[in-house]
């Protein structure tokens, strides 16, 4: 296995799990609907771990964009690195992505809440206010 390879596989399987537990845990009609945040934590934790563990020791287990590009400037990575791993990446989400809105497609149709819908795939603020909502990605990313 190579990085391209290894960041693709490991990107999916963070992605199929971590989608997938927010699904069915927020989805209408699916055994684990309302679960709680603590389900979703949890299931977080093992598509992380997965990821790492099957790609780390080829890559380095990025997994992530803002990851590899902080390496690559840091010079942990070399440059002509980068695409492989952002490109991995970007394709094992993208196909993580796919495999989660098939497994639950019928559970997309019957749920009327397109926020629930959109958390599957995406995280926002409960409150939007740009300039507490910056610094609260700022703090959780250092």
């Amino acid at each position: 296995m190579n990085v391209f390879t290894a960041e693709i596989i490991g990107t999916f399987l963070l992605i199929v799990l971590g989608d997938g537990v927010v699904a069915n845990v927020v989805l209408t009609k699916t055994k684990g609907n309302n679960g709680g945040w603590i389900v979703i934590t949890f299931g977080w934790a093992i598509a992380v771990f997965t990821g790492v563990f099957v790609a780390g020791k080829v890559s380095g287990a990025h997994l992530n964009p803002a990851v590899s590009v902080a390496l690559a400037y840091l010079g942990q990575i070399k440059l002509d690195a980068l695409p492989l791993y952002l490109g991995g990446q970007m394709i094992g989400a993208m196909l993580g992505s796919f495999v989660v809105w098939v497994c639950y497609k019928q559970h997309f149709d019957v749920t009327n809440e397109a926020a629930n819908k959109l958390a599957v795939f995406c995280t926002g603020p409960a409150i939007r206010n740009a300039g507490f909502n910056f610094v609260t990605e700022l703090v959780g990313t250092f």
